[in-house]
């Protein structure tokens, strides 16, 4: 795994690395960055997406106030209702490193702010 320059290094950092390593796995050959989408760039979905943002929640005691788990992740296995269920969240935005690493760091879940809206 290669981090680009300037990529934090603290403890924060280095706990959340090793999640994600433990959790989707990280790339080898790949330069991560805190723009590095762990949905889009990593592959990250389903059933895995779902344990990870668990784990996170649980490990870090971050409030989960408005994360919306369509907003971002495809869901797992196959659902009728999908179309229904995630009308106008076709596309998936970038959930990225940098996003996770100011989560942990407030606390907290806040979409607006995570996503520079």
């Amino acid at each position: 795994m290669h981090l680009a320059p300037g990529f934090p290094d603290d403890f924060v950092m280095r706990q959340l690395m090793e999640l994600l390593h433990e959790e989707i796995g990280l790339p080898e050959r790949k330069t991560l960055r805190l723009e590095t989408a762990i949905n889009l760039d990593l592959g990250c979905d389903g059933a895995d997406a779902r344990h990870l943002m668990e784990t996170l929640e649980e490990r870090f005691a971050i409030d989960l106030i408005d994360y919306d788990a369509y907003r971002y992740f495809q869901p797992e296995g196959f659902d009728v209702f999908q179309k229904r269920r995630a009308k106008g969240r076709g596309d998936k935005m970038p959930l990225t490193i940098g996003m996770l690493y100011a989560a942990i760091k407030a606390q907290r879940w806040d979409t607006k702010a995570l996503e520079g809206n």
